[in-house]
């Protein structure tokens, strides 16, 4: 943007003011008709962060603000707005359209000489991996709360991503201008459902249409948001009719803090007085401790609350000096050992970097990565840490949503991509190949629904299996494999609408329609009892022969791991000798792919192998291998089996009038009402239905409350599916495989 075009309007003399100080302030160049953003600051002055949140919370929008207000971008764009533009962040075609985020975005922009890298991620829990390797590379995030909505579904799963990565966040309570907005709700929610040791350090002045600012409790000044889109910061004093609740507001923010602030806490113990300064310190010191959660408020869409919102996340997140990384160094035969690696932004150490995302690009693979040691240079030559492969790296770009900026080198805790790199999303990369080092790679949630897909057209073919290995790669959680015993391909993901996503960009992108069937749900088998086995598997046919005895236990595992499975060796002496123990945990993990129930997964079970026999010339891992599969074979006649199914937690908020239908539908579907939760003339039902009886829900919903009413619904646990439909399944399963049901075979007898 030009200093030029910000004199055209008189509106934009605020956003003039930060674009000088900031030139002058880094005593930056203005180039030709763009401000150079790629510059390299002091690793105090770097912040890397995520916005995250459910579905509708806000998180696109207030990015969009922060990159007008940073004067990033000369104009601001509504997610769904009537001049058909759309945010920055939403650069593909499909986000626009339906106003969500399905891709993950990133970019970078200046604030009081900080350079902060921010990734918008997607609400939707189809899309959950995009948040997960968001947060796994990022220092800080911001958590936007709905202050309607309150702590949702979606809010749920982020915080655990949050929890798992050990990401310090703000939280920032949005859209205070909507009817039936409460914070006070809110912040009683992220204590109770969350379990945050959360605090107000803003009020709202006035609420919905009265919302006219915040009061900052720390600073104890009223803040507005004057000129058209609220650029203009202007301090003022506390409205005379707060002042009771803002001093009470900060007294129990004080208290919060004192409860995990030994410093604050000592001062307030002596009834000192306790400054300005003091608190900042102590909200710094417990955020980065992820012992206190700052909650601050707003609403982006009516432009207030984001430059505070900003001067927070310089205030109170970490650095990525901050933060300690880990690398593992690994060595046969030795428990890797944790090396913890130096974020000083130079050539003393190592480069060290993680590819946390892949993108097919304009100019092939994409990939984006986080430097966490050293400095990389263009040029320079890397090596993968899984495969060992040397690769040269000819460009070096940041990102700016869709848009890229050529850099001639990157630093510890910047976050960069690069062309031509062939890698897997989590690889680690090295300059120095002898490091033996690797980062912890990314959860990666296992899909649970699944659908058959060919193409419209055959001579499409081989445009569709170029869609498929593009998407394959760069999402895990979209999985492909073709089903012989049915003959179809078939692919499975996070949901119908992660699914249905991809179909359409198969035909936008790759001009390749597809057809999509009927979902299909991630049934899992398991035993409802332990089951001992005795298994002899014995072969000759002249020459070396196979022998192989194995003795002991299929057992189920509790319901809380009944998504897993587990072998346990608990042979004493020399009966099986320890190199053929792993035969006979391959052939388990072998008959575990696929059930001969119904033919999905084995899960929940605990394979604990007790004793056996072998020969000394006819047994090898081979041998012991095939007796696995004999044991599990032999279980399935004695044991008795059960079918699991996934259960997911939904949120649904309609109007009250509608809500014995909302439940008279869940009811129906075979779920159970956790909770009900009403405000301000609508409700939100909280109930735990199968995915099997979900699909259809969205139009039911739709046509029963006018469009009104909103679902959404995230996995929660697998559980024994209904008697019937076990039978059913078994049924159909028969059917496929020839073999006719012991019903139909009693008919024909008759």
């Amino acid at each position: 943007m030009t200093i030029i075009n910000l004199l055209k309007s008189s509106q934009n003399l605020g956003r003039l003011k930060n674009l000088v100080e900031n030139l002058y302030a880094s005593n930056r160049t203005c180039y030709s008709s763009y401000v150079k953003y790629a510059e390299h600051k002091q690793i105090e002055k770097i912040r890397n962060i995520g916005i995250s949140a459910h579905i509708d919370s806000g998180k696109t929008t207030l990015t969009e603000r922060i990159l007008f207000y940073t004067g990033r971008i000369e104009e601001m764009h509504e997610v769904k707005g009537k001049d058909n533009v759309g945010a920055i962040m939403d650069s593909m075609e499909l986000e626009r359209q339906r106003g969500i985020t399905i891709q993950s975005a990133a970019t970078y922009t200046l604030w009081k000489d900080h350079n902060i890298n921010i990734i918008d991620t997607p609400g939707h829990v189809d899309f959950t991996v995009e948040v997960e390797r968001a947060l796994r590379v990022l220092d800080g995030a911001i958590l936007v709360l709905c202050a309607v909505g309150g702590v949702q579904s979606q809010t749920l799963t982020v915080n655990r991503q949050m929890k798992r990565y050990n990401v310090p966040c703000l939280a920032f309570i949005n859209k205070l201008d909507r009817s039936g907005a409460n914070p006070n709700r809110v912040i009683s929610q992220m204590r109770s459902k969350l379990n945050h040791n959360a605090a107000f350090i803003q009020l709202p002045i006035g609420l919905e249409g009265e919302h006219k600012g915040l009061i900052d409790l720390i600073s104890q000044k009223a803040i507005y948001f004057d000129d058209a889109y609220g650029e203009t910061v202007r301090y003022d004093e506390i409205p005379q009719n707060m002042r009771t609740e803002s001093t009470e507001r900060r007294h129990e923010l004080v208290e919060h803090l004192s409860n995990v602030d030994e410093s604050l806490g000592e001062l307030f113990l002596e009834e000192k007085s306790i400054t300005e300064n003091d608190i900042k310190a102590a909200v710094r010191r417990s955020c980065l401790k992820r012992t206190f959660t700052p909650v601050l408020v707003g609403t982006a869409l009516k432009n207030k609350g984001v430059q505070p919102l900003l001067d927070a996340v310089l205030d109170y997140l970490p650095n990525p000096g901050e933060v300690e990384n880990i690398a593992l160094k690994e060595k046969e035969g030795e428990e890797p050992q944790r090396v913890v690696l130096n974020s000083q932004r130079d050539n003393s150490h190592p480069f060290v970097s993680l590819a946390f995302k892949l993108e097919a690009g304009r100019y092939g693979q994409l990939t984006y990565m986080r430097c966490y040691q050293g400095v990389l240079k263009k040029g320079d030559n890397i090596y993968n840490a899984r495969t060992t492969r040397k690769v040269r790296i000819p460009r070096l770009v940041r990102l700016h949503s869709n848009n890229m900026e050529d850099v001639n080198e990157v630093y510890a805790g910047d976050i960069f991509a690069v062309f031509g790199v062939d890698c897997a999303s989590g690889d680690t990369f090295v300059t120095d190949n002898k490091l033996d080092l690797s980062m912890e790679s990314i959860f990666v949630p296992d899909p649970v629904v699944s659908m058959a897909i060919s193409p419209v057209n055959n001579k499409d073919r081989d445009n569709f299996s170029k869609a498929i290995a593009r998407f394959t790669k760069e999402d895990p959680t979209f999985q492909f494999y073709f089903d012989a015993d049915n003959k179809e391909t078939i692919v499975s993901g996070m949901g119908e609408l992660h699914l249905e996503i991809y179909a359409q960009r198969m035909e936008r992108e790759y001009n390749c329609p597809v057809s999509l069937g009927k979902p299909k749900v991630a049934f899992r088998e398991t035993l409802t009892s332990p089951v001992e086995f005795d298994y002899l598997h014995k072969k000759q046919s002249g020459g070396h022969g196979e022998y192989a005895r194995v003795i002991g236990i299929l057992e189920p595992l509790p319901p809380q791991k009944n998504t897993v499975l587990e072998f346990t060796d608990e042979t004493i002496g020399t009966n099986i000798p320890k190199p053929f123990i792993p035969g006979v945990k391959r052939g388990f993990y072998m008959m575990a792919e696929k059930g001969l129930l119904t033919g999905h997964k084995l899960s929940g079970l605990k394979f604990r192998l007790r004793d056996g026999m072998h020969h000394i010339v006819d047994s090898s891992e081979h041998s012991f291998c095939l007796a696995g599969q004999g044991a599990i074979k032999e279980t399935f006649e004695h044991g008795c089996w059960q079918i699991l199914e996934p259960i997911m937690a939904v949120e649904v908020a309609v109007p009250e009038e509608f809500q014995g239908s909302v439940i008279a539908q869940l009811n129906k579907r075979h779920g159970l009402v956790t909770g009900t939760e009403g405000t301000e003339g609508w409700v939100t039902v909280y109930a735990e239905v199968p995915l099997n009886d979900m699909f259809g829900y969205a139009g039911e919903l739709r046509s029963s409350t006018q469009g009104k009413g909103e679902f959404s619904m995230e996995y929660s646990r697998y559980s024994p599916c209904l008697p019937d439909l076990q039978e059913k399944l078994i049924e159909e399963y028969q059917r496929s495989q020839g073999i006719l049901p012991e019903k139909m075979q009693k008919k024909k007898k008759n």
